[in-house]
């Protein structure tokens, strides 16, 4: 009775709020395989979103695809309205949406400042020609960007290491700077893909701090992936949870993290 009286709630919340993403029915099939099928689901504006469920359940599929690294098979993806479905990962991100990845991807030549102001190059006004010839309108906007990434830095605790290379970092301090490099192509949408994975305890805590802040500091949704159940259900406000590319659960931690099914599909991997 009362996960009833949670959903009715949850649901008179969710027709106030404003969708940012709608996934609906999509499958995405390789040859035979169908890895997502017909999952639907929708992200209001300033969701701290949970995308769960065992290993080979589909959820980085489910990123792929909404980030146009797949075109799925059917179904629609809808970003600010929007179907993105198909659209080339260059021309999603433009439009608002980044994501980190499972296995890191800096360049760990490059310093940890400068990998934050390529993020921001994605946003850059002036041109190639402008830059390579110091023009006052590139030098101004390089500078900038700059200025833009060291405060992001500072709120990624990063700040101290700022002219140090990316490739030294301690492995916790990686998966912050690539956060940082995304929130610096400006996004609406934030994409995360196991963000805690590696880390201690006390590096998952000021973790879920940082997600709250931007969420909270800069007005963005979020919508990760994550195997740490707890740090997902003391996190997330809505969670969906897939298996086998299919969707079981969803809705608030305690629906989910009661939901037979859910425990089930984790066959006690849960209680971790």
């Amino acid at each position: 009775m009362a996960n009833t009286a949670e959903q009715e709630t949850q649901a008179t919340l969710d027709e106030s709020a404003t969708p940012i993403l709608e996934l609906a029915d999509a499958t995405i099939k390789f040859g035979g395989l169908t890895a997502v099928d017909s999952v639907s689901f929708t992200l209001n504006k300033g969701d701290l979103f949970g995308l769960i469920g065992p290993n080979g359940a589909g959820k980085t599929t489910v990123f792929n695809i909404i980030t146009g690294v797949y075109k799925p098979t059917s179904g629609d993806i809808l970003f600010n309205g929007r179907n993105i479905a198909g659209l080339k990962p260059e021309k999603v991100a433009q439009l608002g949406i980044c994501r980190t990845f499972q296995n890191i991807r800096l360049f760990g030549s490059l310093s940890v400042l400068e990998n934050v102001v390529v993020g921001g190059f994605l946003r850059k006004k002036t041109g190639l020609f402008s830059a390579l010839a110091l023009l006052p309108p590139a030098v101004n906007e390089t500078t900038e960007l700059r200025k833009k990434a060291m405060d992001l830095l500072e709120v990624m605790d990063l700040a101290d290491v700022a002219q140090s290379r990316a490739a030294d970092l301690p492995y916790g301090k990686q998966r912050r700077l690539e956060i940082a490099r995304a929130m610096a192509t400006g996004p609406d949408l934030i994409l995360l893909d196991e963000p805690a994975a590696g880390m201690n305890p006390q590096e998952k805590e000021a973790l879920a701090t940082t997600v709250r802040r931007i969420r909270d500091d800069f007005d963005k949704t979020v919508l990760l992936i994550e195997h740490d159940m707890r740090f997902v259900m003391n996190l997330c406000e809505r969670i969906v949870v897939l298996d086998h590319g299919v969707e079981i659960s969803a809705g608030t931690p305690d629906i989910v993290r009661n939901d037979p099914k859910v425990i089930e599909a984790y066959l006690g991997e849960e209680s971790e």
